[in-house]
């Protein structure tokens, strides 16, 4: 039977998030006017779910205020994470470029800003400049350069490079629910929460999952397949982890900077969960311990709150 602890009238299960090592980018997106981040941050995340089928997870990590950006514009922190530096530096100069090159009045910027060697960085600026087409010019402020690359509303602006980092992606909450809309409702709110908490980003619509997914399938192609485990509609056809009252259930996938902000953003989101309408159960995805080696228990979170 599976070990559920009563947390202020839910059942949290006795499990723990398993997540694993990324490779993870920030780079920071100005604009004109506040609108135009939000419509440029929609676009260069979009199709950055999960790196099981994507090219990279990609995700907002905070809107910026004229004050928090390098110009002086409006701006939007977004984060990209993939398995390594290759295969990040190869998305990231491929979203910037049909993304964001494309959007009226953008400039990128490098959002690590930290200290690291040359083989760690990304170029970014330095392999856009070529769409220039030896109109590109290049300014270095301090120890940074930026390629001014003529367009057709005046120039974009970008860093030669951008840093990277060693992140974590996985972290998972599922929320089980009375019915969709309680279920639904339970997880955006987790979601906000969790919006507040620096440096993560959650990069499934809304920041929410209905297709979770198990390792494998019974289809040899598929290297991934639905969570039959926490399907309400399959409880009598395959070994369910639900409770009866249990008639929906969603996801929140966390990839952060470290597995410190991870566990972080976590723990606010299962502090909006207490005492919550409709919420029947809490619990997380892991395989064992086998896919990664960042573990978040869920019962050493809720000890946090003693």
């Amino acid at each position: 039977m599976t070990d559920r602890i009563s947390w202020h009238g839910t059942f949290v299960t006795n499990t723990f998030a398993e997540a694993f090592s990324v490779t993870g980018t920030r780079v920071i997106i100005t604009a004109a006017t506040e609108n135009w981040t939000r419509i440029v941050a929609s676009e260069v995340t979009g199709y950055g779910t999960s790196v099981i089928a994507c090219d990279a997870e990609a995700g907002v990590d905070r809107y910026l205020t004229p004050e928090q950006t390098p110009d002086g514009r409006p701006g939007v922190a977004v984060m990209f994470f993939a398995f390594n530096l290759e295969s990040l530096a190869k998305a990231v100069v491929k979203r910037i470029g049909q993304c964001v090159l494309t959007c009226p009045t953008t400039a990128v910027y490098d959002g690590v800003d930290e200290p690291m060697d040359a083989e760690k960085r990304i170029d970014l600026g330095k392999q856009l400049r070529y769409f220039g087409d030896g109109f590109q010019a290049s300014k270095v402020i301090g120890e940074r350069r930026y390629w001014r690359i003529p367009v057709m509303d005046g120039e974009f602006l970008c860093e030669e490079q951008i840093g990277s980092f060693r992140g974590v992606a996985g972290g998972n909450l599922l929320i089980g629910g009375e019915n969709q809309l309680s279920a639904l409702q339970a997880a955006e709110q987790a979601v906000q929460a969790m919006r507040n908490c620096p440096q993560v980003i959650m990069p499934f619509p809304g920041g929410i999952v209905r297709s979770g997914s198990k390792v494998g399938s019974r289809y040899q192609a598929l290297r991934a397949s639905t969570n039959d485990a926490y399907c309400p509609t399959l409880k009598p056809r395959t070994k369910t982890d639900l409770l009866p009252e249990t008639s929906a259930v969603y996801e929140i996938v966390i990839d952060g900077r470290s597995a410190e902000h991870v566990g972080e953003a976590m723990r606010a989101g299962l502090a909006t969960l207490a005492d919550l309408s409709g919420v029947t159960e809490v619990s997380a995805g892991n395989y064992g311990g086998k896919l990664g080696k960042h573990h978040f228990h869920l019962r050493e979170i809720l000890d946090k709150f003693s």
